[in-house]
C-alpha cells in the first residue's frame, strides 16, 4: 500500500508527503480503495480526505439537496472521490463543479500570509515557474476523470472565480469545499455560494488553519450571517454542517 506520494507545485518547488498511521481510518477498505485512487492526485492529508469521505456520503445518506462544489482543485483528487463515491452509489442527479484558474495562483493580497509567515507574494515569486505556482493544468484534470467513464455532469469551470462563480454556479449546494487560499477568492466564495448551500450541507475550508487570507474571509462572512461551528480536522482543514 502505498503511503508516500510527490506534490508538485511547479517545477521548482516539490515535496514529499508521507501518511501517519491511522488506524481508525485504515480499518475501512472502502475508504482506503478509494484513497489509493485518489492520492496522488491530492495534496491534503488522509485524515482530510477522510473528512470529505465521510461527508459526501453523509449528504447522500441523509438524502441533502445540491450539487458537489470544490473551488481550487489543483490536480482534482478531492473532487474524483466525490465522483468515485457517487459512481459506487449508482447516484447520476447530481452534479459536481470543478473551480480553478488550472493556471496556478492569481495574485495575493496583504492578507495572504501562511502559518509560517511567508506572504503569497513571496512564495510566487521564489517558487513560481513559467506557469505559475500551486497549478494543474485543465487537460491533466480531465484526464483523471476520462478514464472512470463517470455518468453524471462534471463540470470545469476554468478562470478566476472572482469572474466565473458571476456566470456560472449551481441553484443547489450539498457539498462545499473551498480551497482556493487567498483572501479575496475565499471572500467571493462565501459570498456566491454559502447561500446555496442546504442546511444540513457540509463546508470544508481547506486553507483556514494555513493562510491567514481563508481565515480572515471566513471569520469575516461569519461575522455577518449565522455559521457553522467549524471543527478541527487536521492542522490546516475545517468543517461544520449548515444549520
Amino acid at each position: 500500500m502505498t503511503t508516500e506520494r510527490t506534490i508538485v507545485f511547479s517545477t521548482k518547488h516539490q515535496v514529499t508527503m508521507k501518511d501517519p498511521v491511522t488506524p481508525d481510518i485504515d480499518k475501512d477498505p472502502v475508504f482506503m480503495d478509494f484513497y489509493q485512487q485518489v492520492m496522488p492526485y491530492t495534496m491534503t492529508s488522509k485524515e482530510a480526505v477522510f473528512a470529505l469521505y465521510t461527508s459526501v456520503n453523509y449528504v447522500l445518506d441523509q438524502n441533502i439537496p445540491g450539487d458537489i462544489v470544490e473551488c481550487g482543485v489543483w490536480r482534482g483528487g478531492s473532487s474524483l472521490l466525490a465522483a468515485l463515491i457517487m459512481k459506487a452509489r449508482n447516484i447520476r442527479d447530481r452534479q459536481l463543479y470543478l473551480y480553478d484558474t488550472f493556471q496556478g495562483m492569481p495574485t495575493p493580497t496583504e492578507f495572504d500570509v501562511d502559518k509560517r509567515g511567508n506572504t503569497g507574494f513571496e512564495m510566487m515569486e521564489k517558487y513560481g515557474d513559467d506557469i505559475g505556482w500551486c497549478y494543474a493544468l485543465l487537460d491533466d484534470v480531465k484526464a483523471a476523470f476520462s478514464v472512470h467513464n463517470f455518468e453524471f455532469e462534471i463540470n470545469f469551470i476554468q478562470g478566476d472565480v472572482i469572474e466565473t462563480l458571476a456566470k456560472i454556479k449551481p441553484e443547489t449546494i450539498s457539498v462545499l469545499r473551498l480551497d482556493t487560499d487567498w483572501y479575496e477568492s475565499t471572500a467571493v466564495e462565501f459570498q456566491q455560494l454559502y447561500p446555496r448551500l442546504s442546511t444540513g450541507g457540509v463546508l470544508i475550508v481547506d486553507d483556514y488553519g494555513c493562510w491567514a487570507g481563508s481565515r480572515k474571509a471566513t471569520d469575516d462572512y461569519f461575522k455577518q450571517v449565522p455559521g457553522p461551528m467549524l471543527t478541527r480536522i487536521d492542522k490546516e482543514v475545517r468543517l461544520g454542517i449548515k444549520v
